[in-house]
């Protein structure tokens, strides 16, 4: 697993700003209202080639305050998952007494600290910086998250204090799975059937499940690691400490697999929030295939399984690709039907395809439905190569890299998909201006 850097501090700090800096994109929300980072934001940053999670909470408040309970669950439970924690302090506002109540609560977490004394803009504010080390850290380095100084300092020290960090290597050949789905959908019940023994505690209390395990086993000749997660919840819904802790794992463990089994309810039905976890594993570019529960459960006719797949087609309409199981973990009725869509999902997920191949049917769907005019270009796609798999990934050499309209965009991934078996996985096309 990788290590993990918690971004902890009063609201208002620049948090979500060194977060955005870190991980090289503007994915936290930043606002001058304090609080108005809620929930905490997971990204990855890399520095001296080492790789590494990150964590932007919200502030801690000693007192009442908007969100208080909230934020500071926030801030313990990132704590206690990091590796190194980064303690943002305010230049401008100078050493206040909350700054003080949020180190003693550092202290009790007994990891490496660096105290980063933010908006240190100019020299005279950058020479104040010197009174936090009242706050008894070792390492406390003033940067400006606004204009990006002291970031390469910032950084060294932080994978400096990482120690001997490795993450778990599997052969080339282990498919990794993962099992996701909302909290009391089974999933445990589902490691435990997949495995043939009780290997993960079940119970039908919500919330059992609070770790990610991994666990390997042998079927057919293949070897697999599979991970049983926690239960996810849509952001702003999981206030319980154990969820907020949950949440982090089961995230780690998306990003760590190939293939996700997102488990649906055939009791409960499909919520909104089975369409945010399918989106965590899109986002995360994994392969998936779902799994609908306690099929044995309900009653059924002679088209129940056709209607659960129109259900699913229409509620998961970013996802027609994906395979579907029908199945009782408890049981283990239908359970055999799993693997081979475990499987078909990822060799699609690893399938490679001949660059004179890929430009033949991107050039045939051009010539069947020529692109219109977008932001005043058309576009052209003058070349066309596979440069990863896991997920499928092919660059298009192009005139223009903004004249491809979304709608064009789906249309060419529809006909690669009509013309090569990648169900079950996603496929990224990137746009490259040709030199």
């Amino acid at each position: 697993m990788l290590p993990t850097v918690a971004i902890v501090g009063r609201p208002n700090v620049g948090k979500s700003t060194i977060f955005n800096r870190i991980v090289g994109e503007r994915k936290a929300i930043t606002n001058d209202m304090p609080g108005a980072t809620r929930d905490r934001i997971y990204g990855k940053g890399t520095w001296l080639g080492k790789t590494f999670s990150v964590i932007d909470t919200g502030g801690i408040e000693i007192g009442d305050a908007p969100f208080l309970s909230t934020i500071k669950a926030q801030a313990e439970i990132a704590i206690i998952e990091s590796t190194v924690i980064v303690f943002v302090v305010d230049g401008m506002s100078g050493l206040l007494p909350d700054d003080y109540e949020i180190m003693r609560l550092l202290f009790s977490a007994n990891k490496p600290t660096i105290v980063a004394v933010n908006k240190t803009d100019n020299e005279s504010i950058r020479q104040r910086y010197y009174e936090f080390f009242e706050l008894g850290a070792e390492d406390v380095l003033p940067i400006s998250a606004a204009h990006g100084i002291g970031f390469g300092d910032l950084l060294d020290k932080v994978v400096s204090l990482f120690g001997e960090y490795e993450e778990v290597e599997y052969p080339e050949s282990t498919i990794r799975l993962s099992v996701i789905g909302r909290p009391n959908v089974g999933k445990s019940s589902l490691t435990n059937a997949i495995l043939g023994y009780e290997r993960v505690i079940t119970s039908s209390i919500q919330g059992t499940t609070t770790d990610a395990i991994d666990t390997s086993f042998t079927k057919d000749d293949q070897d697999y690691v599979i991970v049983d997660t926690a239960g996810l919840r849509k952001r702003g819904k999981a206030f319980e400490s154990v969820e907020k802790y949950s949440t982090l794992r089961a995230m780690q463990a998306i990003e760590r697999s190939d293939v996700c089994l997102l488990v649906l309810d055939a009791l409960d039905g499909i919520n909104e929030t089975d369409k945010h976890i399918a989106g965590y594993a899109l986002e995360n570019e994994k392969a998936m295939v779902f799994v609908v529960n306690k099929y044995d459960a309900i009653e059924k006719a002679t088209n129940t399984i056709h209607e659960w797949t129109t259900k699913i087609r229409q509620e998961f309409q970013f996802l027609p690709y994906i395979e579907i199981a029908f199945l009782s973990a408890t049981t283990k009725a239908r359970i055999n039907t799993l693997f081979p869509l475990i499987e078909k999902s990822y060799h699609n997920y690893q399938r490679r395809i001949q660059t004179s191949a890929l430009n033949e049917v991107i050039s045939e769907a051009m010539l069947i439905n020529p692109p219109k005019e977008h932001n005043q270009a058309t576009i052209k796609v003058y070349y066309a190569t596979q440069v990863k798999s896991k997920c499928p990934t092919f660059v298009l050499f192009v005139n223009n890299t903004n004249s491809l309209h979304f709608s064009y965009y789906r249309y060419l991934e529809n006909r690669i998909r009509e013309r090569f078996d990648f169900t079950g996985t996603p496929i990224k096309m990137i746009l490259r201006n040709r030199e």
